[in-house]
């Protein structure tokens, strides 16, 4: 059975993480700014085009990557392959952070922000981007239910706040005790629900385009978009837990989990290539091939995103000359991520074409530094956890 602890041998300060900081304070002081002083000011939005990078990479992206959370979850505890308990807490605290600031990227993009509670109370049953957002705020309390067993488990271990927060601590462990008592019985029941609106939301994220045919490409317009977007987020979970694997591992100075992820990346052929058939199999059918057939910035981006991100990672994982090394997957994981990371930003932002728009969306500096500044809180918070919570196994051996 695998035990878990803190990772103490690791300062949680270096060169790299101050430079991580600066990013995260600008990203968050141009957020609050934006607060305050509306869109417009800030971003290039408008009413031609409603939504720009913190809705194609804070959100959607965001979302299809979190998805190793559920699909390493499902393998580990549903399909009973214990030998992929190892990474399952990594995995889990990847999905946490990457929808928390789903949440935050969400909410910095809407126009009236202090109004996002309002799905909680006027429910629209009709509405596609409803159901996400119930969905996801569900999910997101599931994952941090699922959480709790963790943080219950180092407090077990000895706990001691800062000084100043001392008087913190009694009721902070009275707190985490209580929630473990109702999370640890429902663990079952939560990973199975987790599963569930995990699949709910991300099929639906598709289907927001289905209602916009006019204004999407054919390259990506598709009546099959909501089966794409979960397939696609299906093939990314495996090899996003790869990647964060081997980014942490090296990191932290770790030994790679090499035989546990060359395991894990035995599935990712088969999930990708199913996904490669509907892909290209929709395009063929609805007679879409023809655009590729013109040089065009449409073209040449799907071209990319299935010849790098689909066709060129299935080959690789089908040779046993990728799972012989961490760097070797750690490059097939990674071009299955940029695949479905551009996917996310061509059916959003390149083949968004509003028929009456008389000018192109790009984002602004400031809308850049903000999405910069979440992505840097996402590491310095992974890294806290993974230094002071039991994340890591204790004693992992290289081959573990």
């Amino acid at each position: 059975m695998s035990h878990f602890a803190p990772i103490k041998t690791v300062k949680y300060f270096t060169p790299g993480t101050l430079v991580v900081v600066a990013f995260a304070l600008l990203g968050w002081s141009l957020g609050l700014y934006r607060m305050v002083v509306g869109l417009q000011s800030v971003t290039n939005l408008d009413n031609q085009y409603p939504w720009g990078i913190w809705i194609a990479i804070d959100v959607a992206t965001g979302v299809a990557l979190a998805a190793g959370g559920f699909t390493t979850a499902a393998l580990a505890h549903i399909f009973h392959k214990g030998k992929f308990h190892s990474i399952t807490r990594a995995a889990l605290l990847t999905a946490m952070l990457g929808y928390t600031f789903v949440a935050i990227g969400l909410l910095f993009d809407l126009g009236r922000w202090y109004n996002v509670w309002h799905p909680l109370i006027y429910w629209q049953g009709n509405s596609v981007l409803f159901e996400v957002g119930i969905c996801v705020m569900a999910y997101l309390t599931v994952l941090y239910l699922e959480f709790v067993p963790i943080v219950a488990e180092r407090f077990e271990q000895g706990v001691q706040f800062w000084k100043p927060f001392r008087f913190l601590e009694a009721p902070a462990k009275g707190l985490v005790a209580g929630l473990n008592k109702i999370a640890s019985p429902a663990m079952s029941l939560l990973i199975i629900a987790g599963v569930v609106l995990s699949c709910m939301h991300q099929s639906s994220l598709g289907a927001l385009m289905v209602i916009a045919p006019t204004k999407v490409h054919p390259l990506w317009y598709s009546p099959i978009l909501p089966m794409l977007f979960l397939m696609s987020a299906i093939a990314g979970g495996f090899p996003m837990v790869i990647v964060e694997a081997v980014i942490a591992h090296r990191s932290f100075k770790r030994p790679q989990h090499l035989k546990t992820l060359a395991a894990l990346s035995r599935y990712i052929p088969v999930i990708l290539g199913l996904y490669m058939i509907a892909k290209i199999g929709d395009v063929l059918i609805r007679d879409a091939w023809v655009y590729l057939l013109t040089p065009s910035t449409e073209s040449i981006m799907w071209f990319i995103e299935v010849g790098l991100g689909v066709v060129t990672p299935f080959v690789l994982f089908l040779l046993p000359w990728t799972r012989r090394t961490a760097g070797r997957l750690f490059l097939g994981a990674a071009l299955v991520v940029g695949g479905v990371m551009l996917n996310r930003i061509d059916v959003f932002l390149v083949s968004y074409n509003p028929p009456y728009a008389t000018w192109s969306y790009f984002p602004t500096l400031l809308e850049v530094a903000v999405t910069v500044g979440l992505i840097s809180t996402i590491m310095l918070l992974y890294r806290f956890a993974a230094l002071t919570l039991p994340i890591v196994e204790a004693d992992e051996g290289g081959a573990s």
